[in-house]
């Protein structure tokens, strides 16, 4: 962080309201913790893949509010920032072998989809750039495998839905979609079926283990060289 701080300018930024001076190239998450924040919630992965870090902010003397994710968003000057560290979602309990990909399940478990006014919110909120609005649409119609195709990406920040006028919980919607996809449209990934009975039978104890003794390098190495369906 020191280096940071001697190869950067300074810059002002507002903190739940209390003004900060930090170095201008600082993810938001770490301008927290220059300031002197112990990150206990809210704080994940720190490469923008959990969603843990949702976070609203605007830039003093603009109107716009803008939805990003902490760990992978630099800091400007003038900003103010709230962290959204968890959002109030609606998640709806069901029993994914006894409901069907028909447009009636939408209807009996998040009925508040059909109440979206068409406002965009959603979309404009997303810190994934998704098409929020359009795969609630699909969702809507019934429409599942172009709905979890859209939302494909969505690591479930929740701040699409704290924009939401009409109280939709999208990346829950989206989550069903993608559960009746994978369970009822798509066809079965026979490897990945095979993967999961020797998992269950305890064929992988001994890979597991002998892979969390490899070195950090070569547990990269590993991962970058892996083969990777298509």
């Amino acid at each position: 962080m020191e280096d940071k701080e001697k190869m950067a300018d300074m810059i002002n930024i507002y903190l739940y309201g209390k003004k900060y001076e930090v170095p201008a190239n600082l993810t938001i998450m770490e301008a927290f913790e220059y300031a002197g924040y112990q990150l206990v919630r809210g704080c994940g992965c720190r490469n923008g893949f959990c969603g843990a870090c949702a976070t609203i902010y605007r830039i003093k003397g603009k109107n716009e509010l803008v939805g990003c994710l902490a760990c992978s968003t630099k800091v400007e000057n003038d900003m103010c920032v709230a962290t959204l560290p968890f959002f109030p979602l609606e998640k709806k309990v069901y029993d994914i072998t006894e409901i069907k990909p028909t447009q009636q399940v939408m209807m009996q478990l998040y009925p508040e989809i059909y109440a979206c006014v068409g406002c965009n919110a959603c979309t404009k909120a997303c810190t994934q750039d998704l098409s929020v609005m359009q795969y609630i649409a699909h969702a809507q119609r019934g429409e599942f495998e172009k709905c979890a195709e859209l939302s494909f990406d969505c690591v479930m920040c929740g701040v699409c839905s704290s924009r939401c006028p009409a109280g939709i919980s999208h990346p829950q919607v989206a989550l069903l979609a993608r559960r009746l996809t994978g369970k009822y449209i798509k066809p079965e990934a026979k490897h990945l079926t095979a993967r999961v009975e020797e998992i269950e039978k305890g064929d992988c104890k001994a890979m597991m283990e002998a892979i969390m003794q490899k070195p950090i390098e070569e547990l990269k190495e590993l991962y970058n060289t892996r083969e990777i369906e298509k």
